[in-house]
């Protein structure tokens, strides 16, 4: 495994028993992500795009081969540890923004910051500083019913960055959006790739989108092909 990589995985399986039936999800997946690092994943429904995702980001336990996040193996910790580790190492994006409805936008982006430990003064301050940076001060007391679909997934990606982790995963983020809204949360996505040497890793089925990541993967079957 390499030292210059944020996320690694190695002969990655998955399967899954369902209904008395085996269904092979993932057969063998090898992949590394660099630090800093754009690459976007593709492939048809089915081909196991969403699947890698959880694995890498320790939603759940593969069937076989191994996680490496950012110098630590998955498989060596559990429970309270792997869900520090993925607070502060990992930030989800996904199609729907899954903001909590019943706390304002400040609060659901200083959420990982209060589950990491922080001072409820520390993580509003940190949190009405990242909402300025993504163009959403003026909405930071606002309700997500309140806000457009958006301001909504700007929201998402500053709660997925707000801890600085090393890499962020991102399942069709601009999936749920109209095309100039969407490219608007791409370079947002991309100045802050580049501000903060964050590592992105995004599946989606959006062409012009993968056109704009540094390096494109397409998986079929199960496998990075």
């Amino acid at each position: 495994m390499s030292d210059s990589s944020m996320l690694q995985c190695q002969a990655l399986t998955m399967r899954y028993n369902q209904g008395g039936l085996d269904v092979e999800v993932l057969k063998g997946v090898d992949l590394s992500i660099g630090v800093g690092e754009r690459v976007a994943i593709m492939g048809a429904s089915g081909s196991g795009k969403s699947t890698l995702l959880h694995l890498l980001g320790g939603l759940e336990k593969p069937t076989g081969g191994k996680v490496v996040l950012n110098g630590t193996d998955l498989d060596d910790v559990s429970g309270a540890k792997l869900a520090s580790l993925r607070n502060r190492s990992l930030g989800f994006i996904y199609q729907f923004h899954h903001l909590l409805g019943e706390f304002t936008v400040l609060e659901n982006v200083a959420m990982p910051l209060l589950i990491g430990g922080q001072s409820v003064a520390e993580a509003r301050r940190n949190a009405t500083r990242l909402l300025q940076r993504v163009g959403l001060g003026h909405r930071a007391e606002h309700k997500p019913g309140e806000i457009s679909g958006g301001e909504r997934q700007r929201a998402a990606v500053a709660r997925a960055l707000i801890n600085k982790p090393g890499v962020v995963l991102a399942d069709e983020p601009t999936g749920n959006l109209d095309s100039k809204t969407a490219e608007q949360v791409f370079q947002l996505m991309l100045e802050l790739n580049q501000e903060l040497n964050v590592s992105f890793l995004i599946v989606t089925h959006d062409h012009e989108l993968a056109g704009k990541m540094g390096r494109v993967l397409h998986m079929e079957d199960g496998v990075i092909v």
